[in-house]
């Protein structure tokens, strides 16, 4: 892996300036120009209803408004699409951390039977491509997805005036009582590690294994606000409801995460800590690079 230095994309306030790039997978306008029309490219799957971007929708920090992805001919899958925000941070992708690269990343939905359901062979065949030129493209767009500048970020910043007193209360707990910092911690509030909520366990039994024994990945609490629904499987509705599932420790089971107890928060910490997430919402940017041209368009 390389280090990629803040100037070849423009990343806002907040962010890390480094970005762990692979030595074969340079970030280019060319390679950010392609990934971004691969994105949007609905002849990736099967019968040609959907790409990426309707389960990674741009207008919802690349999230999705369903619980569960669905995809060709309506087939439903088990897990959430999460928020690609940042994820050229990541080290580890999908909900249960199976994969390590982007470039492995991006290529399983166009495969899976549940999303795009195209063979890579079939996907090449479509867009002239060979599937490495389509991941590499792919993971290039990925990491020019960022979010940042928010008003959390201002406020670490010095103005003191970026975060409202009840925000500033808020992530007073964010770090203390409330021990969200115990997970989501860094530049993109979050540890990239696997952890048991419960979220996985229902009635004493494990409904989805992800990693294990019903571990999976912290997301990033950047554009939570408008990201939900919630978990893994999208089955937290609202921000207030994630907040009263922590706020009684989770769901037990066997194999707890040990950080994860009741908080016996207020309803005005609960209320104060809403309003400090809410903060974290900043600028969405997709697609700058510096040089050449200016930023893309869709």
């Amino acid at each position: 892996m390389l280090l990629l230095l803040a100037a070849s994309l423009a990343i806002p306030l907040g962010l890390d300036l480094y970005m762990p790039v692979p030595e074969d997978n340079p970030i280019t306008a060319e390679q950010v120009t392609l990934g971004r029309r691969l994105f949007f490219d609905r002849r990736l799957s099967r019968d040609r209803s959907i790409s990426c971007a309707i389960c990674h929708d741009p207008r919802r920090a690349f999230s999705i408004a369903r619980p569960v992805a669905v995809g060709v001919l309506g087939r439903k899958g088990r897990r959430n699409a999460p928020a690609l925000i940042n994820r050229g941070y990541g080290r580890a992708f999908f909900w249960d951390g199976r994969v390590r690269t982007l470039e492995e990343q991006v290529l399983k939905p166009i495969q899976d039977p549940n999303e795009m359901d195209l063979t890579l062979a079939e996907a090449s065949s479509r867009v002239a491509l060979a599937p490495e030129a389509i991941a590499r493209a792919l993971a290039s767009y990925v990491r020019s997805i960022l979010s940042g500048n928010a008003p959390y970020d201002r406020f670490l910043n010095g103005d003191r005036n970026a975060l409202s007193a009840e925000q500033q209360l808020g992530l007073q707990l964010f770090r203390g009582q409330a021990n969200c910092i115990a997970c989501h911690v860094g530049p993109n509030l979050s540890d990239e590690k696997l952890h048991n909520t419960g979220v996985a366990w229902r009635n004493g039994t494990l409904a989805d294994p992800g990693a294990g024994r019903g571990d999976f990945k912290t997301p990033t609490l950047r554009e939570v606000a408008r990201t939900g629904p919630y978990m893994h499987d999208g089955s937290i509705p609202a921000l207030k409801d994630v907040i009263e599932f922590y706020d009684r420790g989770g769901r037990p089971n066997p194999h707890l995460d040990p950080e994860i107890r009741p908080l016996h928060l207020s309803v005005s910490q609960k209320r104060t800590l809403a309003a400090f997430l809410e903060s974290l919402r900043g600028e969405v940017r997709e697609g700058f690079v510096t040089a050449p041209g200016t930023p893309l368009r869709r």
